[in-house]
């Protein structure tokens, strides 16, 4: 696992540390207000890795959290992740943090304390590198009844759930053509970022349908591709995004709440809704699936125990579901990037063609012996063409 370059770590002997404070209390959410060298206040038990990277990139001087980083439940690696960026860590300061600080306020972080102007607005414990992977090594002994209380709970969704695989769905009506296509999905998992830009020749080779869900759309658009559809509830994708032409595809709950409808009124954006269980990554397989796509490319999808647990729903059937019902047209990005290897652009074959030419002009320059092989060439190409000329 890669981790960021390290920064010296606080420590409470070293003084206090100030910063403009972020705060809020969904990660994703927050990260996209994050200006580098804040301080964040979160409250995310069980932080995952997706989030602390995104914290790390958003290049975050101190994350406070309210509730604890590893509660112990599962391995979860969003502390390692911080820690090992140089980050600074406090946790379990309490919900009053909130309540008492507002965005933009000065603070200082002394020991696990977090102060304002000297005064005392909250108090937390510090958790550093050495912590946080004692934390993960005790949470690995545990995993077979992490596993165990997974497995119980997905049989119980799954019963609850069946109708999701069984029955018919009603597909919401969209303009995009799947039938006959590839469909590259990307969402906000491990690793999206390094996948989609190793599928670079995949993507030129094969045109495939471009959906993004929520903040996969970004990641898209970082790349300089541009989504065909987004779908999701909304609230980790920027408008940017949203404003780019893509068909937007609102995923609601089965009893017709979507959360990100309220958002795409108020920017008087067009959509369809997508009534389905499941998440957000499980509605965009079923909806490519559904409308004929000939292979479903996943970048970013969630394929373990962990990952699933990283994202906070009990049991994570509708996935087992949704990949029982797609079968065979469900691929990782890993897989595509080392299987595919593009044939060489008409450009690269120019460039490598120039090159030798380039390699052979610098040669005869240089060499001695080579510059009188082409003047005596050239000699006898002259003459050759004097005796042509005089014969006619």
């Amino acid at each position: 696992m890669k981790f960021a370059t390290r920064r010296k770590p606080f420590h409470q002997s070293s003084g206090a540390l100030e910063g403009v404070v972020r705060l809020g209390k969904r990660t994703k959410v927050l990260t996209a207000r994050i200006q580098p060298g804040e301080i964040v206040v979160i409250d995310h038990a069980d932080l995952d890795r997706v989030a602390a990277e995104g914290l790390v990139e958003r290049q975050v001087k101190a994350v406070v959290n309210a509730s604890e980083f590893c509660t112990g439940r599962y391995p979860n690696l969003g502390a390692l992740v911080l820690c090992g960026a140089g980050i600074s860590l406090i946790e379990k300061t309490g919900q009053e943090v909130f309540t008492r600080l507002k965005d933009g306020d000065r603070i200082s972080l002394d020991g696990g304390t977090v102060l304002r102007n000297g005064e005392v607005i909250a108090e937390g414990e510090l958790v550093d590198l050495e912590t946080a992977e004692q934390r993960l090594d005790a949470c690995k002994k545990n995993i077979s009844s992490a596993l165990e209380s997974f497995a119980e709970n997905t049989l119980q969704y799954m019963i609850n759930e069946r109708d999701f695989i069984l029955e018919a769905i009603r597909l919401p009506e969209i303009k995009t053509e799947f039938s006959g296509r590839h469909v590259l999905l990307v969402v906000r998992g491990y690793g999206y970022k390094e996948d989609l830009a190793s599928l670079r020749g995949y993507i030129h080779d094969f045109r495939p349908v471009l959906v993004g869900v929520d903040g996969g759309a970004d990641a898209l658009l970082e790349q300089k591709l541009t989504p065909d559809v987004i779908i999701g509830d909304f609230d980790s994708v920027s408008t940017k995004a949203l404003t780019c032409g893509a068909e937007l595809v609102v995923h609601a709950f089965s009893d017709g709440v979507a959360p990100g409808a309220e958002r795409l009124d108020a920017l008087h954006l067009p959509y369809a809704t997508f009534e389905a269980p499941g998440t957000s990554e499980d509605v965009a397989m079923l909806l490519a699936h559904e409308k004929g796509a000939e292979l479903i490319v996943a970048v970013g999808a969630r394929a373990s125990m962990v990952e699933f647990m990283d994202k906070g729903r009990k049991g994570m059937a509708s996935t087992f579901l949704v990949r029982l019902r797609v079968g065979p047209k469900l691929v990782d990005a890993k897989g595509v990037s080392e299987l595919h290897r593009s044939d060489p652009r008409r450009w690269e074959l120019f460039g490598l063609v120039g090159a030798a030419l380039l390699t052979m002009l610098v040669v005869i320059g240089i060499s001695q012996p080579m510059r009188l092989v082409v003047r005596a060439a050239a000699d006898w190409m002259s003459d050759v063409f004097f005796v042509i000329t005089q014969a006619f």
